[in-house]
C-alpha cells in the first residue's frame, strides 16, 4: 500500500446487463487466497510428482505381490419360528423372542466358535497349507534338519487339538451379514483357493442347521426325563394340599363360611354404627350446654344458654316480669313506703328465688342427660368392637380357607399341565424341524474378491498427489517469512510505500542501481518510495527519514542510497551514514574509506565541508561515518549528534539516515526520536512476521514514527502467473532491466 492514494472509480456495470450469479461468484481475496495455494503447489511440482511417483511404483509392485483372495457365499432363509417339542419355557429357562431378537439370536450362533470347529471337523482345515496350524507343516529348515538327523519330529496333535486351531482361524475370515428387511443370512467365506471358499461357506450353513437339530433333540430328552421327574413332587404336593383342605374344613364345621354367618354379622355391624351414629351426635349436642355449666362457680346460670332458653322457664319468667310489673306500678302510684309496694316486692322476690331454683334443677337436668349421652355412647363403642373382632376372626378362617383352596387349584393346574406335556413330549420326541434352510448354494467364484490391483495404484497415486499438496500447504502456512508487499501490508497492518525487485548485482553496482538503471523495475519502485515520503508529513518544512531493519543483509543501505539518489533529483538531500559500527554507505558510493565524516563532526576534528561528499552524476551529498569510534552509542547519544541534524535540515530538505539493524544494536532507538519518520526494511522470503513486529515495537516505544514499510528483494516473476503480467512486473513496460557491466568506479569529487 502506497502513502499516494488513487481516487476511487465509479461502479461500472456490464453493457450487456448480464450478471454473474452471487451463489457461484467469488470475492477478490477469495481467488487471491486461491491463486497463492495453487502457486505454493506449483512451486513444489517436482517434490510432489516425484514422491507420488515412488508412491505409485511401491503401490504397484506391492500389488503385484498381493495373493488374490476369492469369496464365495451362501444365502441362508431363517424360519421365523419353529416347532417346539416342548412349548413350556420355563423347562428352557427362556422367554419366547420378538422376530427382530430372534434373528439376531441367529446370527450370533453362527459366528460362533462351535460352528467354525465342526466344519474345521468336517473339512479336515489343517490339511490345507493356508489354514495349517503353526507346527503341523513343517518348513524348508525343519524338513532339511529332519533329513540330516538334526531336528526332533513334532508332537502329534488330535483332531479335536487341530480343529479347535483350525476353527479359530477359520472365524476371522468368515463373515455374517443379515439382509436388512429380510430373514435371509448371507455366510460368506474368503480364501485364497476359490474352491475351498465355497466348499467352507456351504459346509458352515450345513453345520449351523445340524447343530440346531441336535442341541433341540437333547434339550428335548432333558425336558422330558425332567418332567417325569417332576411328575411325581407335583403329584404328593396336590394330594398333601388336598388333605389339609379338608382337615381345616372339618375344624371348623363349616362347608362355606361365606354365608348367613357372614350376612349377620355385617347387620349387626350396621345397626350399632347408626346407634352409635346417633348417640354421638346427641353427646356433641348435650356437651357445649354441660361446658357451661361445668365453668360457673358462684350458682348463677342465668348467663348459659342452654339453660336460658329452656321452656320450662317460661311461665316462671312471665311471673318475674308480671310481679315486676305490679311493683313499678304501685311504686309510681302510691309510693316505695305504702303497704302494697312491700307485698309486690316480696312477690317479685319470691318470683326471683323460683327462677334461680328452677334454673339449677334445668342446670342438673343438663348435667345428667350428659352423662347419661356419654355412657351410652362408649356402651356402644364396646359392642361395636366386640362386633368387628367377630367378623375379623370370620374373615381370617375365610382368608385361610381361600389359601387351601388355592393351593388345591395351582397344584391340580400344575399336575394336568405337566401331564399334558408329557404326553405331547412323548408323541414329538422324534420330530425335528429345521431352523433354516439354504436357498441358494455357495459356488466357485470365478473372479477374485480382493486386492484391486488397478485401484490400488491409483488410489495410491492420487493420495500421494494430494498429500504432497496438503504439507506443500502446510509448510507454506508453517513459514512465518513476509514473502509479498500485500503479505506485509496484511501481517503488519502498515502502509507499504515500496516493493522492490530483486537483483543480481555487486553492493557497489547496486547501490547506485536508480542511476544506472533510470528505467528499471527497481528505480520504478524507489520512485514510489520516494513518493511516499514527499506525501508524509507535508507540513515539514524539512524531513528527517530514519531508515532501519530487523538484522543485517536485508537491504537497507542499498534502499538508503537509491532513496537518497532520487530525491536528490528534485529536493536538496543528504545521506547521512549513522551506522558507526559497520559503515557501508560511502564505501559503496564510492568514497574512499578512511574519508572523514560524522564521527569527526561530532568530535570536532572536522568543519562540516569536509565531511560532506558529492555522488558524481548527482546532487546527492553523503556524510559517511568517519573515522570509526571506540564508543559510537556515546556519540549518537551526545547533544552535539543532534546539533548535527539541526545543522544538516538547515542546509537540506531531506536528510536520509542510515542506521545499524534494531534486532543488533539499539542505535537506531537512540536516533529514532530526532527523525521525523522512520521507513522499516524487509527482506522478502527471509525477514520473520515475530522479528518484524518486535522490532517496530522497539521503535515505537523510543518514539518514532513509522511512515511504511519497504519489501525488498521480492520475486516478481512467481507472481507474474496468476497476478498478470502488469503487476507482475513485464520487464518490457519498464525497459531492460539488465544489470550494468562491471566499470571502474568514477572519480568522486568531494564538497
Amino acid at each position: 500500500m502506497n502513502a499516494k492514494h488513487t481516487p476511487s472509480l465509479p461502479h461500472l456495470h456490464p453493457v450487456d446487463g448480464h450478471h454473474e450469479p452471487s451463489g457461484m461468484s467469488l470475492s477478490e481475496d477469495s481467488k487471491t487466497a486461491l491463486l497463492e495455494q495453487w502457486q505454493t503447489i506449483k512451486s513444489r511440482k517436482w517434490a510432489i510428482l516425484g514422491v507420488a511417483g515412488m508412491t505409485t511404483l511401491v503401490a504397484t509392485v506391492i500389488a503385484l505381490a498381493m495373493t488374490p483372495i476369492y469369496r464365495s457365499t451362501v444365502t441362508l432363509l431363517v424360519e421365523p419360528s419353529r416347532n417346539k417339542v416342548v412349548s413350556i419355557d420355563d423347562v428352557y429357562g427362556n422367554t419366547p423372542l420378538q422376530a427382530k431378537e430372534y434373528y439376531q439370536t441367529q446370527v450370533e450362533i453362527l459366528k460362533s466358535r462351535d460352528i467354525a470347529v465342526r466344519t474345521a471337523a468336517a473339512l479336515k482345515l489343517w490339511q490345507y497349507r493356508e489354514h495349517a496350524p503353526r507346527g503341523t507343516a513343517p518348513g524348508v529348515m525343519q524338513s532339511m534338519g529332519r533329513f540330516f538327523g538334526l531336528g526332533q519330529a513334532p508332537t502329534p496333535r488330535t483332531e479335536a487339538e487341530l480343529a479347535a486351531l483350525t476353527g479359530e482361524k477359520l472365524m476371522e475370515k468368515l463373515s455374517i451379514e443379515p439382509v436388512r428387511l429380510s430373514q435371509l443370512v448371507k455366510v460368506s467365506f474368503e480364501s485364497s483357493d476359490p474352491v475351498l471358499a465355497a466348499k467352507v461357506a456351504n459346509a458352515v450353513a450345513s453345520n449351523y442347521i445340524e447343530a440346531d437339530r441336535e442341541a433341540r433333540f437333547t434339550v428335548t430328552q432333558q425336558a422330558n426325563t425332567w418332567i417325569q421327574a417332576r411328575m411325581s413332587t407335583i403329584l404328593k404336593s396336590l394330594a398333601n394340599s388336598e388333605a389339609q383342605l379338608q382337615a381345616y374344613r372339618e375344624k371348623l364345621g363349616l362347608v362355606n363360611l361365606a354365608g348367613s354367618s357372614e350376612t349377620l354379622i355385617n347387620q349387626q355391624v350396621t345397626q350399632i354404627n347408626q346407634r352409635l351414629a346417633d348417640a354421638r351426635a346427641q353427646r356433641m349436642q348435650l356437651e357445649s350446654t354441660y361446658r357451661e355449666i361445668e365453668r360457673i362457680r358462684d350458682g348463677d346460670y342465668s348467663r348459659v344458654p342452654g339453660v336460658v332458653h329452656n321452656p320450662t322457664l317460661a311461665q316462671a319468667q312471665a311471673k318475674e316480669l308480671e310481679a315486676a310489673s305490679q311493683m313499678a306500678n304501685i311504686s309510681q302510684r302510691l309510693g316505695v313506703n305504702h303497704e302494697s309496694y312491700k307485698q309486690a316486692e316480696a312477690a317479685l322476690n319470691d318470683a326471683r328465688n323460683s327462677m334461680s331454683r328452677l334454673r339449677q334443677q334445668i342446670a342438673l337436668s343438663a348435667r345428667l342427660e350428659y352423662e347419661a349421652a356419654m355412657a351410652t355412647e362408649q356402651k356402644l363403642e364396646a359392642q361395636l368392637a366386640l362386633a368387628r373382632g367377630s367378623v375379623q376372626q370370620v374373615n381370617r378362617q375365610e382368608f385361610q380357607l381361600s389359601v387351601l383352596e388355592r393351593e388345591v387349584a395351582t397344584n391340580r393346574q400344575l399336575y394336568d399341565m405337566f401331564m399334558s406335556r408329557a404326553k405331547e413330549t412323548n408323541l414329538t420326541a422324534d420330530l425335528q424341524a429345521a431352523v433354516a434352510r439354504i436357498v441358494d448354494p455357495a459356488v466357485v467364484p470365478a473372479q477374485p474378491l480382493k486386492p484391486r490391483k488397478g485401484l490400488i495404484v491409483v488410489g495410491a497415486g492420487v493420495m500421494s498427489l494430494l498429500l504432497g499438496a496438503v504439507v506443500a500447504l502446510l509448510l507454506a502456512r508453517l513459514d512465518n517469512t513476509i514473502k509479498s508487499g500485500e503479505d506485509a501490508e496484511s501481517r503488519l497492518h502498515l502502509p507499504v510505500l515500496t516493493a522492490l525487485p530483486r537483483i543480481d548485482a555487486t553492493q557497489g553496482i547496486a547501490a547506485r542501481f536508480f542511476l544506472e538503471q533510470p528505467a528499471s523495475r527497481h528505480a520504478e519502485a524507489i520512485r514510489t518510495a520516494r513518493t511516499g515520503v514527499l506525501l508524509s508529513n507535508l507540513d515539514d518544512s524539512s524531513r528527517r527519514v530514519l531508515v532501519t531493519s530487523s538484522l543485517p543483509g536485508e537491504g537497507k543501505t542499498t534502499l538508503c542510497t537509491n532513496l537518497a539518489l532520487a530525491h536528490s533529483q528534485t529536493k536538496r538531500t543528504i545521506l547521512l551514514d549513522a551506522d558507526l559500527r559497520k559503515p557501508q554507505a560511502g564505501t559503496r558510493l564510492g568514497i574512499a574509506p578512511d574519508a572523514k565524516g560524522l564521527s569527526n563532526f561530532i568530535s570536532g576534528t572536522a568543519e562540516l565541508h569536509e565531511c560532506l561528499h558529492t555522488v558524481p552524476g548527482s546532487t546527492l551529498m553523503v556524510m559517511p561515518a568517519g573515522t570509526q569510534p571506540p564508543n559510537p552509542q556515546e556519540l549518537l547519544q551526545s547533544r552535539r549528534f543532534a546539533e548535527v541534524l539541526d545543522l544538516l535540515s538547515a542546509h537540506a530538505e531531506i536528510v536520509i539516515i542510515d542506521s545499524p539493524p534494531v534486532e543488533v544494536v539499539s542505535d537506531a532507538m537512540v536516533i529514532a526520536p530526532l527523525a521525523s519518520s522512520a521507513i522499516y526494511v524487509i527482506k522478502a522470503m527471509s525477514t520473520a512476521t515475530p522479528v518484524v513486529r518486535k522490532g517496530l515495537k522497539h521503535l515505537e516505544r523510543a518514539g518514532a514514527q513509522i511512515m511504511g514499510v519497504v519489501v525488498n528483494s521480492q520475486d516478481f516473476s512467481q507472481q507474474r502467473s496468476y497476478r498478470g503480467s502488469y503487476y507482475g512486473g513485464d520487464d518490457s513496460y519498464y525497459g531492460p532491466a539488465t544489470p550494468p557491466t562491471e566499470a571502474a568506479p568514477r572519480q568522486l569529487r568531494q564538497g
